[in-house]
């Protein structure tokens, strides 16, 4: 097994920071690993102290490696947070190639050209996205590559972040000795593995409900069109379960993954469990149907929240409705919770592959698809111009086959003709 068909991704959530491990075989992308260890040093999606969160990083890799047996060097590194930015710009370049075909250096040309805008100096570009391609006037082409044209155009999204977190986030990876191959933007990545093609060409609201921080990010006519953060999570909920129940934060924790229901009527109050109260000793019993009345009105709350902030980007009602992804959107009774606040259609989207079907890991399995789907484009655009020589091969040789058989029947005619 070579190291280029291994892809790592590396998620540092406010909770988790999880490495996923990738294998790309024949065309077949598979998760071969895992690896997940408890989140230090991140606060509401951003790093407070490097050191901490250096030592997660390698917990978490380390865990994978174990798995698989490999050593990792290289990761793709997921990125998101309120200081993520959008903007519009337009590539213009001329074909260089001298029978007009559009390559991949053409694409690599424009989208270059696509990146050359006016930024304030704490701001930098994360990645280009391309919306359309438009190739001599022709507009809605989505891969270029292999068409002949003079004029290639595009009309591209450029995704910016805030220096400062970009840096600390890269200094915190390469301190963990690894190298960084590139960023990802989270939305991105989740909304290329968890939205279909019609909820993303007809409108749709990807919402990731991670720990200590909402990420939102609303699709329209096929790409990315905004995105935004509410610093609210599951972090709430154990903070209010803590409250509630006069525990400890720990406590609370445990018992929101093991008894919470988001939902009071799904709540059962036969099911019951005890926790330590603080400043005693003493032990206290309590319901699923307590618990389920403290977190049940914090879950609206995020809810309606999520629909304040669609309504504030300027999207009222989109046809695809909302998905939801996120480690919080795991607890039972969630999906009602969402679908009667947002009131709209809400599924949840869960990565469909061994070992990762959860929604806290679609952020990361996302990270690895969009590596892929980028890696095949490329190698598509290669296979294509291998195909034109092959094919140009291919039509001189029936040519020599052609003179070779006229020759062969030339010389039985000159050798029957003796016995005519």
């Amino acid at each position: 097994m070579s190291n280029n068909d291994i892809i790592v991704s590396l998620d540092i959530g406010t909770s988790k920071v999880r490495a996923i491990i990738g294998e790309v075989t024949n065309g077949t992308f598979n998760i071969i690993g895992v690896g997940s260890a408890d989140s230090e040093g991140i606060r509401k999606g951003a790093i407070v102290d490097i050191d901490q969160t250096v030592q997660s990083i390698r917990s978490a890799v380390e865990h994978a490696e174990q798995m698989v047996g490999i050593q990792i060097s290289e990761v793709y590194v997921g990125i998101s947070g309120n200081h993520i930015g959008l903007q519009s710009s337009h590539g213009v370049v001329a074909v260089q190639n001298e029978d007009r075909e559009i390559g991949e250096d053409d694409i690599e040309r424009v989208m270059k050209a696509a990146e050359v805008i006016a930024l304030p100096p704490e701001r930098e570009v994360i990645d280009v996205v391309a919306k359309q391609y438009i190739v001599d006037g022709l507009e809605g082409i989505q891969d270029p590559r292999g068409m002949i044209g003079v004029r290639l155009e595009v009309e591209a999204t450029i995704i910016t972040g805030a220096k400062t977190p970009i840096h600390n986030l890269l200094r915190c990876v390469e301190k963990s000795g690894l190298k960084v191959k590139d960023l990802v933007l989270m939305s991105l990545g989740a909304g290329g593995l968890a939205l279909s093609k019609d909820e993303k060409s007809m409108g749709a609201v990807l919402v990731d409900i991670g720990a200590g921080l909402t990420t939102i990010a609303v699709y329209s006519e096929g790409s990315l069109c905004a995105t935004s953060t509410i610093p609210i999570g599951g972090e709430f909920v154990t903070n209010d379960i803590a409250y509630g129940l006069r525990t400890l934060t720990d406590q609370a924790e445990k018992v929101k993954l093991k008894y919470g229901c988001a939902w009071i009527d799904d709540a059962a109050a036969d099911v019951v469990f005890k926790v330590l109260r603080i400043g005693s000793n003493v032990e206290k019993e309590f319901n699923q149907e307590d618990l389920a009345a403290i977190i049940e009105p914090r879950v609206q709350e995020i809810f309606h929240l999520i629909r304040q902030e669609v309504k504030r980007l300027g999207y009222s009602e989109l046809p695809g409705g909302y998905i939801l992804t996120g480690g919080t959107v795991s607890m039972p009774g969630v999906l009602k919770a969402a679908q009667t606040e947002l009131s709209a259609s809400v599924r949840i989207a869960v990565p469909d592959y061994i070992g990762v079907r959860d929604p806290g890991f679609t952020g990361g399995v996302g990270i690895l698809h969009n590596v892929v789907r980028r890696l095949r484009g490329r190698s598509n655009g290669g296979n294509s111009t291998k195909k034109t020589v092959n094919r140009s091969k291919q039509n001189a040789a029936p040519k020599q086959d052609t003179v070779r058989k006229s020759g062969l029947v030339e010389r039985l005619k000159n050798m029957f003709s003796e016995f005519i």
